[in-house]
């Protein structure tokens, strides 16, 4: 049976804007918004405060079985839950960022949020955006988007986020994590980062917010 609903998928770097402009995408369209960066963070931060040994495929197993995550929607935000708990700002923090790609890069755990993903997208129209949305995820997509910015302009950008949060931190930190993340995400057996064949560049490193958008709606 062909699928009647829309899907938009952003794929790209690490602090290339994705969420932003998938926000704002999804709110001039009336689409869902899924974060699927969001829910490996989840992910990522439930194996912390766990301690789950990354090499132990038994524990990573159970740890699944007990992670349940949502997103819920408000008119003012959209949020995500980690077993019943808003996790909305603490899987941003820096302590998350620096093991997100060593999480997301194991079979197990790709494969449990690719299914949960695809679930989302079986009937409504969605803008979603993450590594492998338009390769594995959803590679039938009504429009695939891959973005990119200049490094140094990624760092700063991210560095100015958590800076905004309170967060002790220097840019150079911020650009290495960066860097190590970009390095894993592309180099991994399991979905890695690359651009599919039919998705369009945008690169951002000069465009502000609605430029990006406006971007995007002149091809839609």
């Amino acid at each position: 049976m062909a699928r009647t609903n829309k899907i938009i998928a952003i794929d790209g770097y690490s602090s290339c804007g994705k969420s932003t402009l998938a926000k704002a995408l999804a709110k001039k369209l009336g689409y869902l918004y899924v974060d699927s960066g969001a829910m490996y963070r989840a992910v990522t931060l439930y194996f912390i405060r766990n301690g789950v040994p990354l090499d132990d495929g038994r524990r990573v197993a159970e740890a699944l079985d007990d992670i349940h995550i949502d997103f819920h929607i408000e008119p003012d935000r959209t949020w995500i839950s980690l077993n019943g708990e808003d996790v909305s700002d603490e899987i941003r923090q820096m302590y998350v960022s620096d093991f997100v790609s060593e999480v997301s890069a194991l079979r197990a755990v790709r494969k449990a949020m690719v299914a949960q993903q695809q679930r989302m997208g079986a009937d409504k129209d969605i803008v979603m955006d993450g590594r492998d949305i338009g390769t594995t995820v959803f590679p039938d997509a009504d429009l695939k988007l891959f973005m990119t910015a200049d490094p140094k302009v990624r760092a700063e950008r991210r560095f100015l986020e958590l800076e905004r949060k309170g967060e002790n931190i220097t840019l150079e930190e911020v650009f290495e994590n960066l860097a190590h993340r970009d390095y894993i995400d592309t180099t991994r057996q399991e979905s890695p980062l690359v651009r599919a064949a039919d998705a369009i560049v945008l690169d951002n490193t000069d465009l502000n917010e609605q430029e990006q958008l406006q971007f995007v709606l002149d091809r839609l």
